[in-house]
């Protein structure tokens, strides 16, 4: 009978263990820790939110086991094998009258809420990207850019321009945002260019007269240098807010070929002059009108300055986001806002909708990121600006003096940004009829799913990972989120 020869390393351990007995309490240490590391990468903890407010964005204490073992129920399939894009990010928009509020308050009472937004650790959810508004947006007191003229006076080389309002609450809030967690991406866009710059002398609506595209371009380069000299880097800028949406205040309408027009013959080129890597990207409007992206990163002189789309979903279907990744899929993806909004009153609190519509499809349709509009916002849903604000925009969190309120979409982005990191990137999971999900791979080994019930029953179903399984059950109306 043929022996084969035992592994050096293993009869070196046996051989000192037999001659120096003190050695076997080493050993069986390492053998035990072993075997506690390989049961916990067969263990998967979950955080649960459930739809009767029963739990809400919780660690449970069970730790279901991966067995080989299965019964006949609904399987999840994550298959790491088959990967997608990689994540930037999830987060919020960071308006004016958000940062107004928390500069309100004490500085005891902001730093524990920006902890709990911003930090990884314990409770604390781990938001990683903030869009800022280039500008007042519609949720600001008052409108405002930054190079206000009487009307008839112009500054082509943006020599009074100046960050001015934001100085008083949105970069104070912002650098404490960057103290708490340094490696935030942001993101500017704006809603409205100086008055001066648009064919009538009005916040909402008009257009950019071509005449003023190059001193434009100018304004997005000081945008992006003097926020760098505030210690803020902006990572990317989108051209313009809802450019298909002129009845905001502030807000521009701008046609894609104006925009392609814009970009190639003006932004990109200005940008490059600066040595700028600020990424440019486009659209930032609806999701039912892909053919607007489509139609600029058709002409190359136009493309070749953009890093790719970002998209809202108040209109069309999430899939187009996929639409636009196929025709270019060189380009990247953004989802860029989307108002989450519910009375908090409500005896059941929607988790499943937004989890399903936004963290879950525009991640599945090729989306870096996933964010909500807006952060903060009283219990009136203020400020926002007259003829033509949002007084329905509710935040994340509501702000009272120093007392903060957390809504339906703290909660539903909570399942995504504490757990899924920039860097992490999409992998392959099968939807069953009732359980909208996907999954991700971190940068550190750890695999995600974000399961969310959609049914009006409790679910009890597999999770199918690497040939074991485990079974769980999800509750109607109910999302977890599965580490494991």
């Amino acid at each position: 009978m043929h022996h084969s020869k035992p592994n050096k390393h293993v009869y070196i351990i046996i051989q000192q263990v037999m001659i120096k007995p003190h050695i076997t309490t080493v050993f069986l240490g390492i053998c035990l820790a072993m075997a506690i590391q390989a049961t916990a990468q067969n263990k998967a903890s979950y955080w649960l939110t459930k739809g009767d407010r029963s739990v809400l964005f919780a660690k449970q204490k069970e730790e279901p086991v991966f067995s080989k073992e299965r019964e006949d129920h609904p399987t999840i399939f994550v298959n790491e094998r088959e990967t997608f894009q990689s994540i930037d990010g999830f987060g919020y928009a960071l308006t004016g009258g958000s940062a107004q509020h928390l500069i309100k308050m004490t500085a005891k009472a902001r730093t524990a809420i920006l902890k709990q937004l911003f930090a990884t650790d314990g409770n604390n959810i781990g938001v990683s990207y903030i869009r800022l508004t280039v500008g007042a947006s519609d949720l600001n007191e008052k409108v405002f850019s930054y190079n206000d003229l009487p009307e008839g006076e112009v500054d082509l080389e943006q020599r009074k321009f100046d960050l001015g309002p934001d100085r008083r609450d949105v970069i104070p809030v912002m650098k404490e945002i960057l103290a708490i967690n340094p490696k935030i991406k942001i993101m500017g866009s704006p809603w409205s260019p100086p008055l001066w710059m648009k064919t009538a002398h009005d916040a909402r609506g008009g257009s950019l007269k071509p005449e003023f595209y190059e001193s434009y371009a100018k304004y997005f380069v000081r945008y992006i240098q003097d926020m760098k000299k505030e210690g803020i880097r902006i990572d990317a800028i989108t051209v313009q807010n809802e450019p298909l949406h002129p009845g905001n205040n502030p807000s521009l309408l701008m046609l894609a070929e104006e925009q392609a027009d814009f970009v190639k013959n003006h932004l990109g080129p200005a940008f490059k002059r600066a040595g700028l890597d600020t990424k440019i990207v486009i659209y930032d409007h609806n999701a039912d009108r892909p053919d607007y992206p489509i139609s600029i990163l058709n002409d190359p002189d136009a493309k070749k300055y953009i890093d790719g789309s970002a998209f809202h979903l108040y209109g069309g279907k999430i899939d187009a986001l996929t639409e636009v990744h196929q025709a270019h899929p060189d380009k990247n993806i953004y989802f860029t806002e989307q108002m989450v909004i519910q009375n908090p009153n409500d005896p059941e609190i929607n988790i499943v909708s937004p989890v399903k519509r936004l963290i879950i499809g525009a991640t599945r349709n090729w989306s870096k990121t996933v964010l909500e509009w807006n952060l903060a916002a009283d219990s009136e849903n203020k400020p926002f600006t007259d003829r033509g604000g949002c007084p329905m925009c509710q935040g994340a969190i509501t702000i009272d003096g120093d007392r903060v309120f957390m809504n339906l979409a703290y909660y539903a982005m909570a399942h995504a940004s504490k757990f899924v990191r920039p860097g992490a990137v999409r992998i392959a999971s099968n939807e069953t009829k009732y359980l909208s999900n996907v999954a991700f791979k971190t940068s550190t080994g750890k695999t995600i799913l974000i399961v969310a019930n959609v049914s009006k029953e409790n679910q009890v179903f597999n999770i199918d990972y690497k040939g074991k399984a485990i079974k769980v059950q999800l509750d109607k109306g109910s999302v977890s989120t599965y580490i494991w």
